[in-house]
């Protein structure tokens, strides 16, 4: 007598319509026109229910407009055209600690935060130079938006959308998704990276570029296509069981 086995049906968001954009680090010009794409495409899939815009993650830092970018992750959430689910990225985990701890200031500023200064009007101040790291830190919190500030204090951490679990870095592998640590969530790599098990979830993340090309494994997506040194920044859409890919240019 033969063997039955059950074949497990592929991940599905259950019929919600997902748009998922990796890494911005500040590249607002490709922002905007993956942006533009993603709502020509939402408008003509007419979706029963508003479609779910996640963003991972890492929107400053790197490239040379972290303030614009914000400033359009802002733009697309009061549009009411989508459910925004902004995430928190290593990137704006470091911003936030620069803010409350001068002296976290030439650990931020060597990691490419002094583009995010220039980008609002700040001159970086040389990263060994201590009283102007201090000086810099204050012009800067002096200088950030109320709007902006108020966005990096509740990005959220994770989104759960049926099959898939959005986050900025990825997941512990064996512990389970609802015991998750903050730090794992953001900032974790290999380990995660590494890991065949099925998490529970398809996990959808960043952090990790992949070259100009998304990564896609059975327990896991990656958007992260390294939008600073690749040019191309990326978006998955999902919808029900289907995936397909977005992308604009530099």
């Amino acid at each position: 007598m033969s063997e039955t086995r059950s074949i497990a049906p592929p991940p599905s968001t259950g019929g919600r319509l997902v748009y998922a954009v990796g890494d911005i680090h500040g590249y607002a010009a490709a922002l905007k026109a993956l942006l533009a794409d993603i709502a020509e495409d939402a408008e003509a899939s007419r979706p029963a229910e508003r479609p779910l815009l996640v963003f991972v993650g890492d929107y400053v830092d790197r490239g040379p407009d972290s303030r614009g970018a914000i400033d359009l992750v802002l733009e697309a959430e009061a549009s009411g055209l989508f459910e925004v689910a902004a995430l928190k990225g290593n990137h704006e985990d470091a911003l936030l600690r620069f803010l409350e701890e001068p002296a976290y200031a030439p650990s931020w500023i060597s990691n490419w935060g002094e583009t995010t200064m220039i980008s609002y009007g700040i001159v970086p101040p040389e990263p060994g130079d201590t009283a102007a790291c201090r000086q810099a830190q204050a012009r800067f919190a002096a200088a950030l938006p109320d709007a902006h500030r108020a966005f990096l204090g509740r990005l959220g951490l994770c989104k759960t959308v049926g099959d898939y679990l959005f986050v900025h870095a990825g997941v512990r592998p064996g512990v389970a998704l609802d015991a998750q640590t903050d730090r794992d969530l953001i900032w974790i790599r290999y380990d995660f990276l590494e890991c065949d098990d099925d998490f529970g979830k398809v996990v959808v993340h960043g952090h990790t570029p992949s070259a100009g090309r998304p990564e896609v494994k059975k327990n896991r997506i990656n958007v992260d296509t390294g939008v600073y040194f690749t040019g191309l920044l990326t978006a998955v859409r999902l919808e029900g069981e289907s995936r397909r890919f977005i992308q604009a240019a530099v």
